[in-house]
């Protein structure tokens, strides 16, 4: 072989050696992994005891299942529990259960492993394809094993937020020999026998040996308000030891309320538990209880409160919203409902929703969104069940959240005919605000094609405008819409039972075709006289840009002239609350309606055909436009003018006065 040759199959070797692939396992630092896990994946360290308590009923609720089919796995104690022992002297916290217990490869495979969760593996064995021998019913008392908690093995590890060491006694059920795990949480565990009187005769104590800077956990009221506030629902009754040698006190029976069946539970109880949940001191106005059943499965127990909340109009809009998952809180702020909704305090308990890792919080899923759609639709349901069964409650319900609902015309447009036949008025013929708009219409005049309303900030003050004569004269109800959220929706909404809303500050009244109540004739919108003309044209020049058009009004009957809005663009009202808010760069310009049978008009008329006096009539045109802006709570642009020709006004009248008397 020739020296290249040897160097080419050198180099041949050397591509195959390279081009070769290998397989390698990921290194990890299980100390410093076990130091994240704990401390950035929890952002909440009172979930530590949540954690434990849910391990514990998880092994009872494991060993009750296994007893069906062997009761003498249970021996004795019968009685499934999980207690909780506080020892300041020795700062110690214990979470002990009887349940299905250790032996030493469930503590090597579920505490020695992290993320190895002995209920998935639990659950997969169940899952598993029967065999003939397994093939048979088991009667679990209506209680499916898929409401075991744990699923990704690392809740155990949460006690190191507030331990420095953690010590496990335990003794599997069915076994003699007991078990010691322990370990610092800094990567290392050690496993050893111990004698049988110092573990449970089945089931496991964790003992938690607190640190200096979680020596408040070791305080009865707030480890008995996290128990209550977290685990208070879980199906295993909980107990709680202040020292050692106290008597338990069970804090919970094993029990959750919206579990059990509506038959089962008074007034009384519902109540009760409102004032605990909603943190409120009346009476719920509405109880809604329903279990969700089909595709996916979940309880509901939701409240309309008898009171406004305090924080009913905070800007965040939150409600009050607790989620749980196998009844074990997950969230207390959960965003189940839409912000229109927030006056309810609902509770939703699933087995089916995915969490993240921590078990914090849920994650977005076509299952959350779907229950979060079903629930709303059915409380809006069982709003409008009430509205049209009893009236009276249904009626307070609207007094003190009836702003809140009407969110959702703007907002919830796919719910918008839902919530019309909630919604509830006050009207120019109707000020007691119980009108709905199924009553609206059905008292239409002949020949009324629309629903009018009008927007602004006070009702008494929208009942007294100026732009609300012509209809009053007519006997037409108005709707008087007073809350911020009117102008909004009503400007989006298409309409109701086919006519469409129409503001009566916008565009043309078109009245001619709607009769008077006195049986006059209706005044026409052109002007009446060469004299009228003559005033318009005038008035137009001297208000110049300061509006889009002087007119003949059909809808004054009483004042001498209004404002109204031009038939394109937004109405008055919301240009003004989008100015406000930086949304508008300017006003629209608005048209000012005259009634030419008023008498200070006909004085203006005169005034100007018989004697020129332009000055006078000047003066009387800027304040009759400017005191129709302030009737509609707009501001004057320039003050001063303003009081000037007031001034010259009455300087006038009194000279007129002395005048007529010294004459």
């Amino acid at each position: 072989m020739t020296e290249s040759a040897a160097n080419a199959g050198t180099r041949g070797d050397a591509a195959n050696s390279e081009s070769q692939s290998e397989s390698h396992a990921f290194q990890a630092d299980v100390a410093r992994l076990l130091h994240l896990m704990v401390h950035s994946i929890y952002s909440d360290r009172d979930i530590f005891i949540r954690e434990l308590i849910s391990n514990g009923a998880d092994a009872c609720e494991k060993l009750r299942y296994l007893s069906l089919q062997m009761p003498d796995l249970l021996g004795e104690d019968t009685q499934f529990r999980v207690e909780v022992t506080l020892d300041k002297d020795a700062r110690t916290i214990t979470v002990a259960d009887n349940g299905i217990g250790m032996d030493r490869a469930d503590l090597v495979s579920a505490l020695g492993t992290i993320a190895s969760s002995g209920t998935r593996a639990f659950l997969d064995k169940l899952e598993k394809p029967k065999t003939e021998t397994e093939d048979r019913e088991i009667d679990d008392g209506g209680t499916s094993a898929a409401q075991l908690i744990g699923q990704f093995g690392i809740g155990f590890y949460s006690a190191f937020m507030v331990a420095d060491r953690v010590d496990v006694f335990t003794r599997k059920a069915g076994e003699t020999q007991a078990w010691h795990w322990s370990s610092d949480g800094l990567g290392a565990y050690t496993i050893e026998s111990v004698a049988e009187d110092q573990a449970p005769k089945h089931g496991a104590r964790v003992v938690l040996h607190v640190k200096d800077d979680s020596t408040d956990y070791l305080e009865t009221y707030r480890i008995e308000r996290i128990i209550k506030e977290h685990s208070g629902a879980i199906q295993i009754p909980i107990e709680l030891r202040d020292k050692p040698d106290a008597e338990p006190n069970r804090l919970t029976e094993g029990g959750a309320l919206w579990a059990k069946s509506k038959s089962e539970i008074k007034p009384e109880d519902y109540t009760d538990f409102y004032r605990g949940f909603a943190h409120q001191f009346d009476e719920p106005a509405l109880v809604a209880h329903w279990r969700a059943e089909g595709r996916h499965e979940y309880t509901v127990l939701a409240f309309v409160p008898g009171s406004r909340p305090l924080d009913l109009f905070d800007p965040a809009r939150k409600g009050k919203s607790r989620l749980y998952v196998r009844r074990v809180l997950i969230s207390d702020e959960s965003d189940l409902l839409p912000g229109w909704l927030r006056f309810f305090r609902v509770l939703v308990d699933s087995n089916d929703l995915p969490l993240n890792v921590s078990r914090e919080m849920i994650q977005l899923s076509p299952v959350f969104a779907t229950i979060k759609k079903a629930v709303a639709n059915r409380l809006v349901q069982e709003l409008v069940k009430l509205s049209e069964t009893d009236a009276e409650k249904f009626n307070s319900i609207w007094d003190n959240f009836g702003a809140v609902i009407k969110e959702g015309l703007y907002e919830d447009p796919e719910r918008r005919d839902q919530l019309f036949k909630l919604a509830r008025f006050t009207t120019s013929t109707h000020q007691d605000g119980k009108r709905s708009l199924a009553d609206y219409v059905k008292d239409l005049k002949t020949n009324q094609t629309a629903i009018f309303y009008v927007t602004g900030d006070d009702v008494k003050q929208l009942s007294s405008g100026p732009q609300l004569e012509g209809f009053r004269a007519r006997g037409i109800e108005v709707l008087l819409l007073s809350d911020p959220v009117d102008a909004f929706w009503v400007t989006t909404a298409l309409g109701f039972d086919g006519k469409p809303f129409k503001s009566i500050t916008q565009g043309s009244a078109d009245l001619k075709n709607i009769a008077l109540l006195d049986g006059s004739e209706a005044k026409s919108t052109e002007p009446d006289s060469p004299q009228t003309a003559a005033l318009i044209a005038f008035m137009k020049q001297t208000l110049g840009d300061s509006i889009e058009d002087v007119r003949v009004s059909d809808r004054l009957t009483e004042s001498p002239a209004c404002l109204i809005a031009p038939d394109s663009g937004p109405d008055r009202r919301l240009e003004r609350i989008l100015a406000e808010h930086g949304k508008l760069g300017a006003m629209s310009k608005a048209i000012l309606e005259i009634n030419p049978t008023h008498p200070l008009i006909d004085v203006l008329k005169k005034r100007l055909q018989d004697d020129g006096d332009k000055g006078f009539v000047e003066d009387a045109v800027w304040l009759i436009h400017d005191e129709a802006k302030l009737i509609d709570g707009e501001k004057v642009g320039d003050m001063s003018a303003f009081a000037g020709r007031l001034f010259r006004m009455m300087t006038l009248a009194g000279a007129g006065e002395r005048t007529e008397k010294s004459a």
